[in-house]
């Protein structure tokens, strides 16, 4: 009975760092923290610039990856709800949706190469180079 319990506390742990996801950024932007509103605002492209005026820099995953449907369901948004409003604002002229990354070793290569950019991973990924900006459960 004792080693079912052992199994069921190692599946529960798993699963659940499986499901946070971390809102990363470059090591030298300025904030230090962001709400999953103002997320949402920089992923729909309602909000273009950092505080500073630094351009915000969105990445995405290709549509295959697991976190992509965790991080936009943690948003309160569908990835094809989000597909239809970058859609509208690129045929109104009004910017290109997020540049869509294979991995997530592609995504902190390219958070660390511009100042102004933003993605996810999960948890488990991130790493000491990337600054992570909130933890969303």
């Amino acid at each position: 009975m004792k080693k079912y319990f052992i199994i069921l506390f190692i599946l529960l742990i798993c699963s659940t760092s499986h499901s946070q996801v971390s809102i990363i950024t470059h090591p030298d932007n300025k904030t230090e923290k962001i709400s999953k509103e103002r997320l949402l605002d920089y992923y729909t492209g309602d909000i273009r610039v950092w505080e500073d005026g630094t351009p915000v820099i969105v990445y995405d995953y290709e549509m295959n990856i697991t976190v992509r449907k965790i991080f936009f369901e943690m948003l309160g948004k569908s990835a094809s709800r989000m597909k239809s409003i970058w859609m509208k604002r690129l045929l109104m002229g009004e910017g290109d949706p997020p540049t869509a990354l294979k991995s997530e070793e592609e995504m902190i290569k390219k958070i660390l190469k511009n100042k102004g950019a933003i993605g996810y991973v999960p948890s488990s990924f991130k790493n000491n180079s990337v600054k992570t900006l909130i933890l969303i459960d």
